[in-house]
């Protein structure tokens, strides 16, 4: 199993969802976090040549679980959706999990991440 962890425009966080559901990934963690990257957030200047800067810029972060032969699919939904050939299009980490149980169940690893078959697949969210 692998952990994915995508930071991208917030723009871009509807239509990544999207098609994260589209491609049958519905499972995933959403959070608002601030960052930047090498470009070190954005600096400005008004018409009398007064600059200032925006150390942070608002990213979205998404998290998924999935398993190993899941992650190149994964990672090019994510690419797709997010690439605008601009800076601060976002990052992709990819992080080896262990192990992952369902506290419900006590189920572990593939098992844990199964069992869509039990949630209706008219579900609102």
């Amino acid at each position: 199993m692998k952990e994915i962890v995508a930071l991208i425009r917030p723009g871009k966080s509807r239509l990544t969802k999207q098609k994260l559901a589209e491609s049958g990934f519905s499972a995933w963690t959403e959070v608002s976090v601030l960052g930047r990257g090498k470009q070190r957030g954005l600096c400005y200047s008004d018409q009398e040549g007064l600059g200032f800067g925006v150390p942070f810029l608002p990213k979205r972060m998404l998290i998924l679980v999935v398993n190993d032969e899941e992650v190149g699919q994964v990672i090019g939904v994510l690419s797709d959706a997010n690439r605008t050939g601009e800076i601060g299009d976002g990052k992709i980490f990819l992080c080896p999990l262990d192990d992952a149980v369902r506290i419900r169940t006590d189920e572990r690893g593939r098992d844990a991440l199964t069992g869509l078959e039990e949630v209706s697949k008219d579900a609102p969210f």
